[in-house]
């Protein structure tokens, strides 16, 4: 039961910020152009300050595992790989193509990571999880780039897509933030506090904008690619990672960032950009909805199942 309430109070308040965007749009304050600048902003604004603000204040040396840092890289490209494979050959359109892969393998990390590992393994033991949060973010928003711009229509174009690499605001923010972290430049007090109340704002924001997108007739709609996206992004995903994971030896602090990563709902801002980029935007909001609300029943099983097992 105190691992339910553990995944339920991390999960919950994202839920319920997703309903609030629901309730604004139905009284009628949240729609139309305000909705589309306020992804916009997100998108733009909060959510690369905000991955700026995680990257630059991540311990990267600390509790630093080549091993655990290595196998986590080689998990997320993996996934990568076979969803680029795959899905083509089951979803023929090239909006919804991009993101479903984008679904599967990018995870809510940075937010629902942390304080998943705080809960499991306490402050002593959370470096690992920090780490691969610095690590895995930047190359999530690369991917999901790659992604979003390979299905954006036509053949794909090299150079277009390294372009909206190179300018893609929430990769700018990682990169900076990593950058400055590891040259150890300090921010003055002013801005540092300034950086850290607009990037507490990116999360509940983007969740609202997700919210006042949200289209219920969608659901039936998108009811194949929800399915198979939510599957396998809550049960085989993870299901794959651990095995092996523990097959290498993995356990308690190093397994856990395994599971969170791979366990973890669809990234939030897998939502605005997807908007942002041409993707299907009613799936993209769909698919965030859905591993948000189920993984908290998934989280709360795979907890139980490798705590029963002494794993974790």
């Amino acid at each position: 039961m105190a691992n339910l309430i553990l995944a339920f109070r991390v999960v919950a308040p994202l839920f319920l910020c997703i309903l609030l965007g629901v309730f604004l749009k139905r009284i009628g304050m949240l729609g139309g152009r305000s909705l589309g600048d306020l992804n916009r902003l997100c998108f733009k604004v909060f959510l690369p300050i905000y991955l700026f603000q995680n990257t630059y204040t991540t311990r990267l040396s600390a509790a630093f595992h080549p091993g655990l840092v290595a196998y986590s890289i080689l998990v997320v490209l993996t996934v990568f790989l076979l969803c680029m494979l795959l899905i083509p050959r089951i979803e023929s359109e090239n909006p919804r193509r991009g993101v479903m892969i984008q679904g599967i393998f990018r995870s809510n990390f940075a937010l629902f990571g942390l304080p998943v590992a705080l809960s499991l393994c306490g402050e002593e033991r959370v470096g690992p999880t920090a780490v691969l949060v610095g690590i895995l973010v930047p190359i999530y928003n690369v991917l999901a780039v790659v992604t979003l711009e390979t299905f954006r229509g036509g053949k794909p174009d090299l150079k277009k897509v390294a372009r909206g690499i190179a300018t893609n605001p929430l990769i700018i923010g990682s990169l900076l933030g990593i950058v400055m972290n590891l040259l150890k430049i300090p921010l003055p007090v002013v801005v540092s506090t300034a950086v850290s109340d607009l990037g507490k704002v990116a999360t509940p924001l983007s969740l609202v904008a997700l919210g006042g997108s949200f289209v219920l007739g969608s659901v039936r709609v998108y009811a194949r690619q929800i399915t198979l996206s939510v599957t396998s992004k809550l049960v085989i995903f993870p299901l794959l990672a651990t095995s092996v994971a523990i097959l290498l030896g993995f356990r308690d602090e190093m397994l856990v960032p395994v599971l969170v990563f791979s366990g973890a709902p669809t990234a939030v801002s897998s939502f605005p950009m997807a908007q942002q980029m041409g993707g299907d935007g009613d799936l993209a909001a769909d698919l965030v909805v859905f591993t948000t609300g189920f993984c908290i029943l998934t989280m709360f099983l795979w907890i139980f199942f490798y705590k029963q097992l002494g794993m974790i």
